[in-house]
């Protein structure tokens, strides 16, 4: 039986003599090595260009920001179970859509930033699947710039003044899907905290999933709804309702008077009821990404589709690049944020999207049925597969 700390020694020999690319891009040799370590259990091993790293029984895309021996000793900060929760998340997400994708793999980008922290981007582009595929992890921590403070106060946030210590971890992904028959989806999971001093500390969990047709089937929305609902209900019978309305009201386009999507679910600002509590919520919400989303997918990509559906989905990527640069909470915090990584940042952009002067769909169009639904927020977890209200 070979320890574990024996395996990991041998595995930082062979990568010193193994071709890697350049420190910007790590290689990732994403070898499965299942043993058994001295404490009877199994781990699964990831080789980078410098260092092997025991991920838990899951592989991750990439090293972890954070010293992987600072994680290990402290097992109980929140700060470091979120890192580990959403390196964790990406490794699942990014191997099942890798599993669907016939024409590439995730391009995989371990980045640091000077001003503290870091994160791993992963993109597909251009595969027959996915026409862009991005999941996106940072870690990043510093001193809060006073546009991003504003921000906070401005829904109520009470911070004093000053620069202000944060720390802040999330998991955010766009997948825009190639054939129009896929709707995009959405997700975004995060814990911010912040340091005022003085032992005070102000934490805060944020995030939510959201389904962006470009043509409505029934059956698939409410498969979603159903899918974030049965999530929302293990924790407080409450929340689906609430984040349902609250997703509504924030994905809503004022400019256009409509929706982004069909919604799903939202929340910030969430401390309570404790911060386990709390954090256990968002890692079911986590759970929730690939049940409601894959099945989709399998069922839709190889439909066929003309070359009008096809300007159609590019009309409303639009609509999708409006609200994300206009709009978007997330999108404007990593702007304000010195030393943020641009590219991350505008990952959720579709690799196309187009805009028409005045375009107006033709009545009693598969396109006029979608925006009308968009122009009126639906509730979905009411209506049996069928489409019919119960």
């Amino acid at each position: 039986m070979m320890r574990a700390s024996t395996l990991i020694t041998c595995l930082r020999q062979a990568s010193t003599i193994t071709g890697y690319q350049s420190t910007k891009r790590p290689l990732l040799w994403r070898y499965l090595l299942p043993v058994t370590v001295a404490s009877g259990t199994s781990a699964v091993f990831y080789l980078t260009r410098k260092t092997a790293y025991a991920a838990s029984d899951v592989l991750w895309m990439a090293e972890p920001i954070t010293d992987q021996n600072h994680l290990d000793q402290n097992p109980d900060d929140q700060k470091f179970k979120m890192e580990k929760f959403i390196l964790t998340l990406q490794g699942e997400i990014c191997r099942k859509l890798e599993q669907l994708e016939d024409n590439g793999k995730f391009k995989v980008d371990r980045w640091l930033r000077k001003e503290g922290g870091g994160g791993v981007t992963c993109v597909i582009q251009d595969g027959s699947v996915f026409e862009k595929a991005g999941v996106n992890v940072s870690i990043v921590h510093g001193h809060l710039p006073p546009g991003a403070v504003q921000q906070m106060r401005s829904r109520g946030k009470s911070l004093k003044e000053g620069s202000l210590p944060f720390f802040a971890a999330g998991i955010s992904s766009v997948i825009h899907p190639r054939n129009p028959n896929v709707p995009t989806i959405h997700f975004n999971y995060r814990y911010f905290e912040v340091d005022e001093g003085n032992g005070k500390k102000q934490w805060w969990f944020g995030g939510g999933t959201d389904l962006t047709p470009y043509y409505l089937d029934e059956q698939d929305v409410t498969h979603f709804h159903e899918t974030l609902k049965t999530a929302c209900d293990k924790h407080n019978p409450t929340y689906y309702s609430r984040f349902k309305k609250w997703c509504d009201e924030y994905f809503f386009v004022k400019h256009r008077g409509e929706s982004r999507g069909v919604g799903g679910i939202f929340f910030d600002d969430i401390d309570e009821p404790t911060q386990d509590e709390a954090f256990q919520f968002v890692k079911s919400c986590g759970a929730a990404i690939l049940p409601s989303y894959i099945p989709l997918v399998e069922k839709n990509k190889n439909k066929g589709y003309s070359y009008a559906d096809r300007q159609w989905q590019l009309l409303r990527r639009g609509r999708y690049v409006e609200f994300n640069l206009v709009y978007d909470r997330g999108t404007k915090f990593g702007l304000y944020t010195p030393g943020a990584r641009y590219e991350s940042i505008l990952m959720s952009l579709p690799l196309y999207a187009k805009w028409e002067y005045c375009h107006t769909p033709k009545e009693g169009s598969r396109e006029s049925t979608l925006l009308k639904v968009l122009q009126t927020p639906q509730e979905w977890v009411s209506r049996r597969s069928d489409g019919k209200e119960t």
